[in-house]
């Protein structure tokens, strides 16, 4: 699939967390390539605004009378290339789009957390070496009082 153009208001940057929003707006009764925009949704997507190229998750496409709100999801690792999109942000800019050959748990960089096992009384069993409360030293200074925090 070619990409698509689209004339579009930067909307704006909004920061979450580990993530950036990006929002854009299509102006006008017709969007262009409705069709192709609908079927990226929910995917990832290669956007181009100006000189800065990334790779972010097509969140959504919302469209009411006046305008087509177009949402996608720049992870952490794209942080300087969001930078240099902040200038941009509130202006007129050209978007192109193309979807990605990524699919959505590539690009979503899941966390494996720690492993455990419940047993059947509904307690967690943990692997031996993980590190548990008994392992973590205590302050040398205990507080005994208040008063001593405000010293």
């Amino acid at each position: 699939m070619t990409a698509i153009q689209l004339d579009v208001l930067f909307k704006k940057i909004q920061k979450d967390d580990k993530k950036e929003i990006l929002e854009f707006h299509v102006l006008g009764d017709e969007i262009p390539h409705k069709s192709e925009l609908i079927g990226m949704a929910g995917g990832v997507a290669i956007l181009e605004i100006g000189d800065v190229k990334l790779s972010a998750e097509f969140k959504s496409i919302q469209r009411d009378s006046k305008k087509a709100a177009l949402k996608f999801e720049a992870k952490g690792d794209s942080e300087d290339k969001i930078i240099r999109l902040y200038p941009k942000a509130g202006s007129n800019v050209k978007l192109s789009l193309e979807p990605s050959q990524m699919s959505i748990e590539d690009f979503n960089d899941g966390h494996e957390g720690i492993g455990y096992t419940v047993n059947g009384d509904g307690t967690a069993s943990v692997p031996s070496d993980q590190m548990s409360m008994d392992d973590v030293e205590e302050p040398e200074e205990e507080i005994d009082d208040e008063d001593d925090l405000l010293d």
